[in-house]
């Protein structure tokens, strides 16, 4: 009987990654780890670099969020030169912002997580990806959603400059305004874009919470963890995907922390691992206990689970209607079931497509006065956003001609990387029982992290400190004959 399962690479997910599962005697999961080998060093490729360049840097961290790591480091310059934007270059950052939210999470929807569900978990693997779904659910639905995309991702390039790798922000503002006559044709593309929105939320009512069977996957234990959520509130501690102050809730839903960004490191502490070149954050108050959930373990989760359980409620009117709905079917706030990061994710499509809407339609959207000259000398700068995968933060230092002399970047799936773990340990000693394993047993114990949506391109990196590393010598019968390790 083989003692260890290896999933290499693991699917559907933007960056690498690998499981390996070790097996007892008996066949049962002894332990399953989550390990990612790449290594991002873009804190180093920083240092040295005009401050105004980092927008541009980091957006190449992914090309998946290039959006979410302009923005955020944007945000970190305003805060570097000290500089607040005028209203409408904060309003054409939030409207790009939203547009590219909607665009990314209808990505996760029918092309990563939604072949699990549309296909089916265990359908053979060649047909869980975009052209099963599409053979299920009918071209046409297919062709409406490669056209939204592209008209959302049009609207991308035009206000940003490019969709891969933008070119809009600046400290202070913004590179470009909205034109009336470019206004009057984003405004069509929102009125389609909640058509759309609200499609998704059909669809998947339809495929997922109809079906009794993914129903009792998406609830069972193999998918839960109770664990602390964090995520971006509003004044009125909605859910906000471009400022307000990051909130913490206990696994009961009670808030426990509330700050404002630059307060981050007060709240925040790193662990690491000799077995991956992720790091993992937790509550600093409560300390590192290791892989456990529960009221006195520090591991936390972001994302859109994580972000609709943080707070109180939706900001526009359709998602907070689909808010109460999700709640009210799966038993109340806070839902601790992994896999309901998807129907959530769902529920911000439409608070996306109703932002864009509202903000398009903002008399002040077209205003001329787009950018506050930088008149300060720059130090220190932290900046957040709301990444589709969760809370966002960079963090830069600088002289005082504005060349970087440190960054550090706290992406959203190194926030949730210790659930992730647990996440897919808990799955695997759930499926894989006697040695018992195929295909779709594997899938089943993927589906654990592609919940999570995560991007292991954005999610490793070597500041500060030194990454964990271990290397191991064999000889040519493959006998191990010298190991070199570092910790982290």
């Amino acid at each position: 009987m083989a003692k260890q399962i290896v999933v290499n690479p693991i699917t559907r997910l933007e960056g690498h990654g690998k499981i390996s599962i070790f097996l007892d005697d008996k066949g049962d999961v002894s332990r399953a780890y989550f390990q990612i080998p790449e290594l991002r060093g873009f804190e180093n490729f920083l240092v040295g670099r005009q401050a105004e360049d980092a927008p541009q840097i980091t957006s190449r961290i992914c090309g998946v969020c290039p959006t979410a790591h302009h923005t955020a480091a944007t945000k970190a310059l305003d805060d570097l030169f000290k500089v607040d934007p005028p209203e409408t270059a904060k309003k054409i950052r939030e409207l790009i912002y939203t547009i590219f939210m909607l665009e990314d999470h209808s990505l996760h929807l029918f092309f990563l997580g939604g072949p699990d569900f549309v296909v089916g978990p265990t359908a053979p693997k060649a047909e869980r990806n975009i052209l099963g779904v599409i053979q299920k659910v009918g071209l046409d639905i297919g062709k409406r959603v490669i056209a939204m995309r592209k008209d959302l991702r049009g609207i991308i390039t035009e206000l940003g400059g490019k969709v891969i790798h933008p070119v809009f922000g600046l400290p202070g503002g913004v590179a470009k305004g909205v034109t009336e006559e470019a206004r009057d044709r984003f405004k069509e593309v929102a009125d389609r874009g909640v058509e759309f929105a609200l499609f998704c939320e059909e669809l998947l009512e339809d495929v997922v919470l109809g079906n009794e069977d993914y129903v009792k996957m998406i609830t069972s234990d193999a998918y839960t963890h109770r664990t602390y959520y964090m995520g971006l509130m509003d004044s009125k501690d909605r859910v906000n995907f471009y400022e307000g102050k990051i909130r913490v809730v206990d696994p009961s839903g009670n808030q426990v922390e509330r700050f404002p960004v630059e307060q981050y490191q007060e709240y925040i502490a790193e662990h690491s691992e000799p077995w991956t070149y992720v790091k993992f954050p937790y509550l600093k108050k409560l300390g590192w206990k290791g892989f456990v959930d529960g009221e006195e373990s520090g591991i936390y989760s972001v994302a859109p689970l994580a972000r609709l359980n943080a707070s109180e409620g939706m900001a526009t009117p359709k998602a907070q209607e689909l808010y109460e709905k999700f709640y009210e079917t799966l038993g109340g706030r806070p839902v601790h079931h992994t896999l309901a990061n998807h129907w959530a994710r769902v529920v911000e499509i439409v608070y996306a497509a109703e932002r864009f809407h509202e903000l398009i339609n903002d008399p002040e959207i077209i205003g001329t006065d787009i950018r506050t000259i930088p008149t300060e000398t720059p130090k220190e700068g932290i900046g957040v956003v709301e990444a589709p995968r969760g809370v966002l933060i960079h963090h830069y230092k600088s002289d005082e001609q504005g060349i970087l002399t440190g960054a550090n970047l706290l992406v959203a799936t190194q926030h949730n990387s210790a659930r992730i773990a647990m996440s897919v340990d808990k799955a695997a000693r759930a499926m894989i029982k006697g040695g018992v394993v195929d295909d779709g047993i594997l899938n089943q114990v993927e589906m654990a992290f592609r919940a999570y949506d995560p991007c292991h391109a954005c999610a490793t990196h070597s500041l500060p400190g030194h990454m964990p590393l271990k290397i191991r010598i064999f000889d040519q019968n493959r006998s191990l004959i010298r190991e070199i390790r570092r910790d982290g």
